[in-house]
């Protein structure tokens, strides 16, 4: 399995060791040629607005549309989940995304950077059995305000300033994306259920499953 991670900016590192720890084989993406022979890609946090104007700057933004829209499959965090989003408010009027997940967010909409927080959501059985909830950290958060209807939500949370429990991942087809940074902390179910996106969709090039431990 060959995962690769958006390496323009962001929490590259952090996601090329979650995979690393789960025995995948991982590398950064950063022009179009290093989208070939991907199975998966995750779209890291960072900032969103730098992130759009790099993937023009590096030409990556077309193609990896097309590979997105084609199928392949892709994990976005925080930022990344602004770049999948079908709609974002509160970015720049040239931000561009990839409007591969039916959802609304806010950008920023759980504070700026000295309002970051560490919590625990509540998740549902498809993240599997450690928990009926796992930590997350969310740094400059987007906020998700609406949910379209293909949309499936995993989990949820609410916060001291926001009592509504919201949704903070959501799946829809080929798309994962969750509002926090799951690679910040050492809880790797959302990488898990990634790879086992990846392996369901059929895109394994050599036949291979999943890496032992992993499924």
């Amino acid at each position: 399995m060959s995962i690769g991670v958006l390496a323009l900016q962001g929490d590259v590192r952090e996601h090329l060791g979650a995979l690393g720890e789960l025995g995948v084989d991982a590398r950064g993406v950063r022009r179009p040629p290093d989208l070939a022979g991907l199975d998966g890609l995750i779209l890291p946090g960072g900032e969103s607005t730098t992130l759009s104007l790099l993937l023009e700057s590096s030409q990556m933004f077309e193609p990896l549309a097309d590979a997105i829209a084609t199928g392949l499959p892709v994990f976005g965090t925080c930022a990344g989940l602004v770049l999948l989003a079908s709609e974002v408010r509160g970015g720049r009027p040239d931000q561009r995304s990839f409007a591969a997940l039916d959802c609304s967010v806010l950008r920023n909409g759980y504070g700026r950077q000295n309002e970051s927080f560490e919590t625990a959501i509540e998740v549902v059985a498809a993240l599997g059995a450690e928990g009926p909830s796992m930590p997350a950290v969310f740094i400059r958060a987007p906020l998700i305000e609406r949910v379209g209807e293909g949309v499936e939500v995993l989990a949820r949370t609410a916060t001291p300033n926001d009592p509504e429990p919201r949704a903070v991942v959501l799946r829809q087809g080929n798309v994962l994306a969750s509002a926090f940074h799951p690679e910040l902390t050492g809880d790797r179910r959302l990488h898990r259920l990634f790879l086992q996106m990846v392996e369901s969709a059929g895109t394994l090039r050599d036949g291979h499953g999943v890496p032992a431990g992993v499924a």
